[in-house]
């Protein structure tokens, strides 16, 4: 078998599915603290629906990392990829019928597609050798930038259809998200072949002396104890809870100060493009330079960004501050998922992953919710400030980590 081949068609499988997908959830995600405000009648509640979402990423974390080996790579996609469609219908209906509770099943089962979706990234790392993985995870995480471009524009359109159509334009975005995740599902279940987990295992078996060196499977709690996975998973954690604390929020303060729909969505869109247009770079550079020195650039965007929103809330700025924050966002999500896949054999990674994006979507969960309380307490930008701050915490990881690492290096050097 010509498994450079295979891993080229399974990434190209990933990387339309990304795109798709990602166009779906983006365009969701524009609307949802307006969507939250409008079904529960209360500023302060607008988080909820992030919330709610990011719980339903999370909780599913944990499950697909342990169907994604029970039932294969393939299938478990797809399978995500049918709760998205169902998780999207109900979200269209609740808003129609005014519901918060369908609404809210709706979310959960919209994030449990997100989450399948979200670890197809490892599915790509785990078919190409240890040299290539970065820039493989890179290749499927910018597949977004297609969302990143096409998910908020459409939602001007989508609400637009919707009202000629007789309904509440917040209706239209959703319905637009049910046929992308109707045809990511197609896409996954036809060109995911042969079964990932598979090819992984032999590639492993190939590039033996490049991967964890202990042939037992590690249990958690062991994996845990390995610094370089505790400190990718919490460059991870820190950069995502940052970046969901900020962005979904923005939407409700734009509308605020009176923009329209295609004002924010525009907004937003250069936000997602900065999350995925530069993975391409990232992961290149990941690979070339190292993990840490990827992650720490990353971790410098996210502070600069959290500073530049505060400058204005025009459209102008806030585009260039959420630009920033998901170039930030990104060179951490990239980084430390290279980092962590670089740490465990095939039998460890599934569950291994599936916890890393339980804790992921965990802390996006409590920073969506915590961001419409914030935001209705103190404002837009000291809750900037305050997230700006938080971003200090991977920065001066990732620095003490490259400290240690030169003294061990020298040491190592010395002793020669």
């Amino acid at each position: 078998m010509n498994y450079s081949a295979v891993a080229r068609r399974i990434t190209l499988t990933l990387f339309l599915t990304q795109s798709l997908g990602s166009a779906g959830f983006i365009a969701a995600a524009t609307i949802s603290t307006i969507v939250g405000a409008l079904l529960t009648g209360n500023i302060a509640l607008a988080g909820v629906p992030s919330f709610v979402y990011q719980g339903g990423v999370a909780v599913s974390a944990y499950f697909w990392g342990r169907t994604f080996d029970r039932i294969g790579r393939r299938n478990s996609m797809t399978l995500g990829m049918g709760f998205s469609v169902l998780g999207s219908g109900l979200a269209a209906f609740a808003v129609y019928a005014h519901s918060i509770l369908i609404f809210a099943i709706g979310l959960i089962f919209m994030g449990a597609g997100r989450s399948a979706i979200d670890l197809g990234r490892f599915i790509a790392a785990e078919v190409h050798p240890p040299t290539q993985r970065a820039r493989a995870i890179s290749n499927v995480v910018i597949g977004g930038t297609v969302g990143s471009v096409f998910g908020p524009l459409m939602v001007g359109v989508a609400g637009a259809w919707a009202l000629q159509t007789g309904f509440n334009e917040l209706t239209g975005p959703y319905v637009f998200s049910l046929v992308l995740f109707a045809l990511s599902s197609l896409i996954v279940f036809a060109g995911l072949r042969p079964e990932p987990r598979e090819v992984g295992k032999e590639i492993a078996r190939q590039y033996a002396s490049a991967t964890t060196p202990d042939t037992r499977a590690r249990t958690l709690a062991e994996i845990l104890r390995d610094p370089s996975v505790v400190l990718a998973m919490t460059v991870m954690v820190f950069g995502q809870t940052i970046m969901v604390m900020l962005m979904a929020i923005t939407a409700l303060y734009m509308k605020e100060h009176q923009h329209a729909l295609t004002d924010i969505s525009l907004v937003i869109s250069s936000h997602t493009f900065g999350m995925f247009a530069f993975s391409i770079i990232s992961g290149r550079l990941a690979d070339r330079w190292g993990r840490r020195p990827v992650i720490l650039f990353g971790a410098l965007m996210l502070t600069l960004s959290c500073i530049a929103a505060t400058f204005s809330p025009d459209v102008l700025p806030l585009s260039f501050a959420l630009f920033l924050l998901g170039l930030g966002w990104n060179f951490c999500y990239v980084g430390g998922s290279s980092l962590l896949a670089d740490q465990l054999s095939p039998a460890e990674r599934a569950r291994t992953q599936g916890f890393n994006d339980l804790l992921i979507g965990s802390a996006s969960a409590l920073g969506g919710l915590g961001s419409g309380f914030v935001f209705a307490a103190v404002g837009y930008n000291s809750m900037s400030i305050i997230a700006g701050i938080t971003s200090l915490i991977p920065m001066v990881l990732i620095i003490r980590a490259q400290y240690h690492a030169r003294k061990l290096a020298a040491a190592g050097t010395a002793g020669k």
